[in-house]
């Protein structure tokens, strides 16, 4: 949880020097949870804790959005696919339902709209098989493919915040899929604080 201390300041910030949304402080809290009703739905919280949680995933899918049309390359695609699959598998398994809500996150992320549904979809459900077949072996060659966005500080950054916004959106960030997104960072040479993990 205290991930989420550590950069709701930066989010405050960010929100800030949006203007538009600088007026909404943390006591606007339950505001971003209502468009979320699955399995999870009921056990969220409906403090300030949860909103600002939902705040923070605005702020990445802003930031990714301010970028999109820098994020076209096989190298994002690929990594952002592999992360994803990290994430989602980050305990070792994934149930078919979690596997669904993952896919269907992915596809319908405004940035990820950038590619084929299709192409994402295979890229990553072959992350997942790999995964769960041997979790150690799949777990390096998704950090592999992660590592080949490096070269472009931008993408490498977009690749770590399209997993956050995929693990934060059910509103519990596991320490598992944290520790699948600080790997990340290890691959791409991002610094890990920069998201709070």
């Amino acid at each position: 949880m205290a991930m989420w201390d550590k950069i709701k300041d930066q989010a405050k910030t960010f929100q800030q020097s949006q203007g538009t949304r600088g007026a909404s402080g943390p006591g606007q809290g339950p505001q971003g949870q209502q468009g979320y009703q699955g399995p999870q739905g009921s056990g969220r919280p409906g403090s300030s804790s949860g909103g600002s949680k939902a705040q923070l995933i605005g702020m990445f899918k802003t930031q990714l959005a301010s970028v999109k049309t820098e994020l076209k390359s096989g190298a994002y695609r690929d990594a952002s696919m592999a992360m994803c699959a990290l994430v989602a598998a980050a305990d070792g398994q994934v149930e078919p339902a979690e596997r669904q809500r993952v896919e269907e996150l992915i596809v319908s992320n405004e940035v990820l709209q950038n590619f084929p549904a299709d192409q994402l979809r295979q890229r990553f459900n072959q992350h997942v098989d790999r995964l769960v077949g041997n979790f150690e072996l799949g777990k390096s060659e998704a950090l592999q493919v992660i590592a080949k966005a490096a070269k472009k500080p931008a993408e490498a950054r977009a690749v770590i915040q399209t997993g956050m916004v995929i693990a934060g959106a059910d509103g519990v960030f596991e320490p598992s899929e944290q520790y699948a997104i600080r790997e990340a960072c290890t691959a791409l040479g991002v610094p890990p604080s920069e998201f709070g993990v």
